[in-house]
């Protein structure tokens, strides 16, 4: 698939058709065709030589998308970033992709204002080449950068359109997730390539429940795309339902495990909409699983499936030594084909830990756990280390612990989930200090969380802070994980 040019094309067909909208702010195609090219042109005669991404700074201004299609014009990759993140996790963002430079708003706007006015001459793309480039949380303390290619999006992209069968041009697809994060890959390409309208919602909205059911009754969406955290968020109040949202076709859930009680509410609540549980980590793009969740799946089941995988995609159950598993036992998730990522940005030897060639595709180790029952459905069970998922953020819970350990006074440190109704509700930290002195348990804890807010994003702070003197041992002289979270 041509991304870009299924997306031109409709500013050329229907250049009035409405492409985003957030907040006040609306974008048509043809202000995304033009823009896009005008910033292309700039950046072709100004950015350096070399093959360095684009970081593109913001949250879910339209000029984010101007700036995705015009880097990608511009023959260059883009590593989207949300504001929200700390100025300490920007520069390391920045400084491990080597970006050519860093677009926010105010930079497109002014570039495209500069830009002549004549249609810059593109450079052909490879479908080989970096899209984009999505940093996740590192077991080191720095976030690390995954690398996906226009060819592995073309793959995710094809066999959504195909299973899914969005109405060209009559679809406006919800936007929850930052464009930071990849489950908005989902909803932004699959509604520009369709001509659809993206519809976001921004942190401040969501800050405000009022506010957001306002926004949501005025949105006309027709196709739900969230983490399974916002829509539970939004079934606490009894107005979410087919009323607030009569166009709803559709529910989308990826980023994290959808408990049961979600979809069935959804289900009662939404009758005319169908309800898709998907699965699949950063490194295979987006998602590669999906089911269609209906009653009777959720009478037989009480953790749901993630789905089948998608056409020439395979899934694998591995051992510790890397053999296959049989049916209903579980083990590490091995996902082989098209869709997986290249690796890691300047980062061969973990790349090479974790993806590796075979049977003419790459494969991924994910270190999720899970297993497939004779039909081939996949069941995801848990993590094989120390990475959760929280709001349908991805967490090395590493990296906070090597942030805390960073901290003055600190020792040593250790995380751990909080769990609720069996998933990660909140973070809690272990702390040993090197000396206490004579503040309080709570005002450690704000002094804490006010230095880690510097240097991670609000969802990686943990909400509970444990003094400790000691870790509990275990018989092989670790700290007793187990014996800490039987403290929360």
């Amino acid at each position: 698939m041509d991304i870009v040019g299924s997306i031109d094309r409709w500013g050329r067909l229907t250049p009035d058709r409405i492409a985003h909208v957030s907040g006040a702010r609306k974008l048509t195609y043809g202000e995304l065709l033009d823009a896009s090219d005008f910033l292309a042109a700039s950046l072709l005669v100004t950015l350096p030589e070399n093959a360095s991404p684009v970081l593109v700074l913001g949250h879910k201004e339209p000029e984010m998308l101007i700036a995705f299609l015009g880097v990608l014009k511009a023959g260059r990759a883009y590593v989207p970033v949300d504001t929200s993140l700390p100025r300490t996790r920007i520069a390391q963002i920045a400084n491990r992709s080597e970006c050519a430079t860093i677009l926010t708003p105010e930079d497109v706007s002014k570039r495209i204002a500069e830009a002549p006015r004549e249609r810059p001459r593109l450079p052909p793309r490879d479908p080989g080449a970096p899209h984009y480039v999505i940093f996740t949380s590192g077991s080191t303390g720095e976030p690390k950068g995954v690398v996906i290619t226009s060819a592995n999006l073309s793959v995710f992209l094809n066999w959504m359109l195909a299973e899914q069968r969005f109405a060209n041009g009559d679809e406006v697809f919800l936007n929850q997730a930052p464009f930071s994060f990849d489950l908005s890959v989902m909803d932004l390409y699959l509604s520009l390539v369709t001509g659809g309208t993206l519809f976001s919602v921004t942190k401040e909205d969501v800050s405000n429940l009022k506010r957001l059911y306002e926004v949501l009754a005025v949105s006309s969406v027709t196709t739900w795309v969230s983490t399974p955290s916002f829509a539970q968020l939004c079934l606490a109040d009894s107005q979410f339902r087919e009323e607030l949202l009569p166009g709803m076709r559709r529910f989308l859930f990826c980023g994290e495990t959808l408990p049961p009680f979600v979809a069935g509410a959804l289900l009662d609540r939404f009758p005319s909409a169908s309800v898709w549980n998907t699965y699949g980590p950063t490194e295979a793009t987006v998602a590669m699983t999906s089911i269609r969740l209906d009653k009777e799946t959720l009478a037989r089941h009480s953790s749901l499936p993630v789905g089948f995988p998608m056409p020439g995609v395979q899934v694998e159950i591995m051992d510790e030594s890397g053999s296959p598993m049989p049916p209903g036992t579980p083990g590490e998730i091995l996902i082989r084909g098209a869709n997986v990522s290249s690796g890691y940005l300047g980062q061969p030897e973990l790349s090479e830990r974790v993806f590796s060639g075979g049977n003419g595709a790459a494969s991924y180790r994910t270190g999720d756990l899970g297993y497939l029952d004779s039909t081939g459905l996949l069941f995801v069970t848990g993590r094989m280390d120390d990475q959760i998922k929280l709001s349908g953020y991805r967490i090395e819970l590493g990296d906070i612990e090597a942030n805390l350990r960073e901290l003055p006074g600190v020792r040593d440190a250790i995380v751990l989930p909080v769990l609720k109704n069996g998933r990660p509700d909140a973070l809690a930290a272990f702390v040993i200090l090197l000396g206490r002195g004579e503040a309080s348990d709570l005002e450690l804890l704000l002094a804490m969380r006010g230095e880690l807010s510097k240097s991670l994003p609000a969802y990686m702070v943990p909400k509970r802070f444990i003094f400790l003197e000691t870790f509990p041992m275990t018989a092989n002289g670790k700290a007793n994980r187990d014996k800490l979270g039987e403290l929360l």
